[in-house]
């Protein structure tokens, strides 16, 4: 049985932490937030995770954190959720130039060449850990080793959409323009973020994920069709 360890967080609130290596605490947490949605427990007013965590808030007037607890860790699974039934979704990427700024800053951390870069980052299948920093955005891993890059020490005002980045051992897109310090290595046209459909976000936490190079014209197409609405 996967262990978890609480630690209070406020008066309202109670943190949840996995133990195991990353994929497995990851696993684990994706499995108890579909338990929890199917069935929570009275009084719980939401829970928010993480790769590793689980934030847990409930109504102090009505419950209290031992109860939540309690639930919770009955919760916990013998072994990590399998995610072979997890949805697949390709994104299709335009690398480099305008589109992927930081790819050469990417390719001298990792010691080679740009196209190697783009060939380490779409041979990889990537799980959706979980989704945060802004609504739709998605963290991705695990990233090839190879490829880990720190953030830049001074974040962009702006990033545009679509912006496929890296950051340490995490992959990610941007699914709105917005500040960031991850290094951008492409671009997708693919709407990430959309408040009008539901679920709002194209990618959900333990999605599978792969990255298709494309050229200018693809990506101009790709881009053209979803704004007709033919995507």
């Amino acid at each position: 049985m996967m262990r978890l360890r609480f630690v209070p967080a406020g008066e309202s609130a109670v943190m949840a932490l996995a133990e195991g290596d990353l994929e497995q605490r990851a696993a684990h947490l994706r499995g108890i937030l579909a338990a929890l949605d199917g069935a929570p427990p009275p009084h719980l007013v939401d829970a928010i995770p993480t790769d590793d965590t689980m934030l847990l808030l409930y109504d102090p007037l009505r419950t209290t954190a031992v109860e939540i607890e309690t639930y919770v860790s009955s919760l916990a699974l013998p072994a990590p959720v399998e995610d072979s039934e997890s949805r697949l979704k390709e994104i299709p990427v335009l690398y480099g130039g305008e589109m992927g700024v930081d790819l050469g800053r990417v390719a001298a951390f990792a010691g080679v060449s740009e196209s190697e870069v783009v060939e380490l980052h779409v041979q990889t299948e990537y799980i959706v850990r979980f989704l945060g920093f802004m609504p739709g955005f998605p963290y991705l891993g695990p990233l090839p080793d190879r490829l880990t890059t720190p953030r830049h020490e001074t974040p962009r005002t702006i990033v545009p959409a679509g912006s496929v980045a890296i950051a340490e051992d995490q992959t990610s897109i941007y699914p709105v323009a917005s500040p960031g310090g991850w290094n951008l290595i492409g671009r997708t046209p693919c709407r990430l973020f959309d408040p009008r459909e539901y679920p709002p976000s194209m990618l959900l936490p333990g999605d599978r994920v792969r990255f298709r190079p494309v050229d200018h014209a693809e990506y101009s197409r790709i881009h053209f069709e979803i704004l007709a609405g033919q995507r």
